[in-house]
């Protein structure tokens, strides 16, 4: 690997490792079962997911940059915190915080690729391009979907809920997605493919209660499922440059979106433990045939194959998606001094047979970069 090349992973791993923290900023909202308050990770994975769905009809590049959008527009949170809509705030006081934050974020990526991220992140801020009208929309709505999904719901989201749906917010949903504010108008009792739509994202929120053997970068708790997958299109995004060819990084953001959604039915497998293999997989077919099967028609097809591609792991998009989905968590576990490292007593010739050929595979060049940390790491550790 060349100075260059090193030195500029250094700076986006930097970025996406700072980014972790997103996972501690918590909102308003709450998740459909209401056992908890979500944080902007979980809810920034399901604005993205959200838009997949909602406006898979966009043309590619649109919907890639809306879903880019989506994934970084509440990363300033990290430094500026969450502002619930409904209560009064200083809004130039906290444009201005948000504005200093995104200063902080982006200046961690190399000057080229922070510099195009940041000005996506404004374009979405300033909600003047049909594209982040678009992306707003999803942002305004998911919340709303929640509400309308809860069980038990909740008296004060739906009083704000319905005063948004007289406002501003709900008129831009009206003129981008009017289906959708008709949908979100009949609290979620519309019908057709909307409502199927509807229904799929509701169920997909369980997904943030399902938890992951690796913690958090500063081993605070476990990391879920949806705030994983929240990072990993993160990741796809921002390290998508070093894909091989062939490699669509804009499909493979998409992939991560959805690759976990069966640990729904199925829960996480963790990579370093034991389990039977063949029980496993028909349990998550099972799981997809399931969850993908809530959405409408031809789409409950697409998404499910975009699943199946991914856990086939033989298209150059699904190896690198692969690559990615064990990519990241060596660098919770470096983060965290050990992680499930620790827990589950791995030695580097295990963390290369299990995880590092993988990343290998279809990011040779991410292997690279993070193999000699590894394996540094684990000669400190006390066996």
């Amino acid at each position: 690997m060349t100075p260059d090349l090193r030195t500029r992973l250094d700076a986006q791993m930097a970025f996406l490792q700072e980014c972790d923290r997103l996972k501690s900023v918590d909102r308003a909202s709450t998740l459909t079962d209401q056992s908890r308050q979500e944080n902007s990770a979980e809810h920034s994975w399901q604005a993205a997911l959200a838009a997949m769905i909602w406006l898979e009809d966009l043309a590619p590049e649109r919907l890639s940059r809306v879903i880019a959008m989506l994934l970084l527009h509440d990363i300033v949170e990290i430094d500026a915190g969450d502002q619930p809509i409904d209560l009064p705030h200083d809004a130039v006081a906290l444009a201005a915080a948000e504005a200093a934050a995104a200063d902080r974020l982006f200046a961690l990526l190399p000057a080229d690729q922070g510099a195009a991220l940041r000005a996506l992140w404004e374009e979405f801020e300033a909600c003047e391009s049909a594209d982040a009208r678009l992306a707003k929309s999803v942002d305004f709505a998911v919340p709303i979907l929640q509400t309308w999904a809860a069980s038990p719901r909740r008296a004060d989201h739906e009083a704000v809920c319905r005063e948004n749906l007289s406002t501003g917010r709900a008129r831009l949903i009206g003129e981008t997605l009017p289906d959708l504010f008709a949908c979100l108008a009949a609290e979620g009792t519309a019908n057709g493919p909307i409502a199927r739509q509807y229904t799929f994202l509701a169920e997909v929120d369980r997904l943030k209660s399902v938890y992951r053997a690796t913690t958090l970068g500063d081993g605070s708790r476990r990391e879920n499922s949806a705030e994983h997958s929240w990072h990993l299109a993160l990741y796809a995004l921002v390290l998508g440059e070093h894909a091989g060819p062939g490699v669509d990084p804009a499909r493979v953001v998409q992939m991560l979106l959805i690759h976990d959604i069966i640990e729904i039915d199925a829960g996480d497998a963790p990579i370093f433990g034991t389990h039977d293999v063949a029980a496993k997989e028909a349990e998550e077919a099972e799981a997809a045939d399931r969850l993908f099967g809530l959405l409408p028609g031809d789409q409950a097809g697409r998404t499910r194959a975009l699943w199946g591609e991914f856990e086939t792991n033989e298209t150059p998009d699904a190896r690198f998606a692969k690559s990615v989905d064990r990519f990241q968590p060596p660098n919770q576990n470096l983060a965290s001094g050990g992680g499930s490292w620790v827990e589950y007593s791995v030695d580097y010739a295990t963390f290369e047979a299990r995880v590092g050929a993988k990343i290998a595979h279809g990011a040779p060049q991410l292997f690279d970069w993070i193999a000699p940390q590894v394996r540094a790491f684990m000669a400190t550790l006390v066996r």
